[in-house]
């Protein structure tokens, strides 16, 4: 007997373990998801965020083979018991041009968690809730809807987002 892995569905989570004096500056990451907000513009881009994506982009490389280019990249703030809508980022009638994987990145949170639906084979409707805190990660493919949820009482979640495509 024997068995073949046709499709895998892989969540690829973890600290961010930057060298010492290299780590990453969530005052200037929150700083610039608080500018692009209230501006309505694109995050711009800083030595911070640039060494967070070649910290993921390398990992990801390194430990699992695994090639990503960078699509695009935004921020998101949450106000205390906030709750996101469903977020989905890809076009189901355009599969080709949508983005691989998803990362969120904990900038500046407390009590968030992320929802993470799919589907396994004929089981569908399934979820997965992992937290989201202080310097981790959760990358998992884009055409997996998921929300976030904010418990906290008392103050902003920032959360940095990039789409990535595989080559």
């Amino acid at each position: 007997m024997q068995k073949k892995v046709l499709t895998e569905q892989a969540l690829y989570h973890g600290d961010v373990s930057m060298p010492k004096d290299w780590e990453i500056d969530e005052i200037d990451l929150a700083h610039h998801i608080l500018h692009s907000t209230f501006k309505d513009t694109a995050v711009l881009p800083s030595r911070t965020l640039d060494k967070l994506n070649v910290y993921i982009k390398d990992f990801i490389n390194l430990k699992y083979d695994i090639r990503l280019i960078e699509q695009k990249l935004w921020g998101n703030i949450y106000k205390p018991q906030q709750k996101s809508n469903p977020l989905l980022h890809v076009d189901p009638v355009d599969l080709k041009n949508g983005p691989d994987f998803i990362l969120l990145y904990g900038v500046q949170v407390e009590d968030c968690n992320v929802r993470i639906h799919y589907d396994d084979n004929r089981r569908k409707g399934r979820s997965w809730d992992m937290p989201l805190t202080n310097n981790k990660f959760i990358m998992f493919p884009s055409t997996n809807m998921y929300y976030i949820t904010n418990d906290q009482k008392d103050s902003l979640n920032f959360i940095q987002s990039i789409t990535y495509e595989y080559v």
